[in-house]
């Protein structure tokens, strides 16, 4: 009996250390609670331009400051440039001014990725990822502002990488980029130098990444198709680098990779409890330092990408506080490749006492939503 008991006990222990230990317990938006928001469209287009994505959002010397990908028609084709758009009050945005147009190679225009914005000490720095129309040849970009209008030229920065979202400081100072499998880390506090790519994947398995290589590595690893992380840092200094899980390797969960090392290393990828849509997500941190999600975790509507939700966690673990943001449908303009999504590729910002949250809509529009933090628990 005691033997049977404590092969029992041993097999119960290794299952539970098999548990990943980040998850939600997200199901419907049935029964939710719905926050009070307010809505403010940034970019709608009219008969050209008619591709936006990959939005991000900072505030900047009493501005708001929105930066996005502007296709012609469909995504990531040959043309594809950065824009920003400025407001002061929210609800009233400049036209979109363009950032960054692309270069050619062999006479056919790369495509630009815009890659997030980050501010230090007076400087605001806009990213922006750029590759051929064959995915290949890839750099990042980035251009500085004092004073949000007039910009810097280009800067090298040496990474073949389009991010997921621009550079997030971990507690030690340390600046980290969320990839699609790497995550490069600088010290250089201005984030203009210094990057050094880092990835769960052997070197020897990449050379760049894009949104079209993060595929093989995957493969060659056992690993379904891992890609556009977001991350968070508990009071432990671990960072929690959720990842999205795309085309046929889609289950409806995200998988979850560790650094306990201050980001110099990272930890073999797990399937976690966690559900998610098929979107790209964005994770942050509550003027109360607990941890948020905004993302789309429904599993029921695959790549629907609605309703858009935050949920909140009290242990940096279960996210188990959910809050319905907005589920409203936009009605696409004009067709194009991979257009689609109510609420595509969400970020966040915080400010005066509000959450900004900047998507596409339906890789067509650009808009920014916000509510007052006081609403959450």
């Amino acid at each position: 009996m005691i033997k049977y008991l404590l092969a029992f006990s041993l097999l119960s222990a290794v299952a539970f250390a098999q548990q990943p230990g980040i998850r939600n317990n997200y199901t419907t938006e049935a029964g939710l609670p719905r926050l009070q928001i307010e809505r403010s469209m940034v970019f709608s287009p009219q008969t050209n331009w008619l591709y936006s994505h990959h939005p991000s959002i900072i505030s900047f010397k009493g501005k708001l400051i929105a930066l996005w990908s502007n296709g012609l028609v469909g995504e990531d084709s040959p043309g594809q440039r950065v824009v920003y758009a400025v407001s002061t009050d929210f609800k009233h945005w400049s036209a979109p001014a363009v950032l960054a147009n692309p270069s050619k190679t062999n006479d056919t225009s790369n495509v630009l990725t815009a890659a997030g914005l980050y501010q230090y000490k007076g400087t605001l720095v806009a990213y922006y990822g750029e590759y051929t129309h064959h995915r290949t040849q890839t750099k990042l970009w980035a251009r500085t502002t004092t004073d949000g209008e007039h910009w810097s030229n280009p800067v090298d920065l040496h990474l073949p990488l389009v991010p997921n979202h621009g550079p997030q400081r971990l507690k030690s100072g340390r600046l980290l980029i969320s990839g699609n499998f790497s995550f490069p880390y600088t010290d250089d506090p201005t984030g203009l130098s210094g990057w050094k790519m880092n990835s769960f994947y052997d070197a020897a398995l990449y050379t760049q990444d894009n949104p079209a290589t993060f595929y093989a590595p995957a493969e060659k690893s056992g690993f379904p198709p891992l890609c556009e992380g977001s991350f968070y840092q508990t009071p432990d200094s671990v960072i929690h680098m959720l990842l999205r899980v795309t085309g046929k390797g889609w289950k409806g969960r995200l998988w979850l990779t560790e650094s306990h090392n201050n980001a110099q290393s990272w930890s073999k990828p797990i399937e976690t409890l966690f559900s998610d849509n098929d979107s790209k997500f964005h994770f942050g941190y509550l003027p109360n330092g607990k941890a948020y999600y905004v993302g789309i975790p429904d599993t029921l509507h695959h790549y629907d990408r609605n309703p858009l939700i935050i949920s909140t966690t009290d242990d940096g673990k279960l996210f188990n506080h959910h809050y319905v943001i907005a589920n409203e449908l936009y009605q696409l303009k004009k067709e194009g490749l991979w257009k689609g999504g109510q609420y595509g590729y969400p970020h966040t910002i915080i400010h005066k006492g509000y959450m900004y949250i900047i998507i596409s809509r339906q890789k067509e529009s650009v808009e920014v939503l916000r509510f007052k933090l006081k609403q959450l628990l």
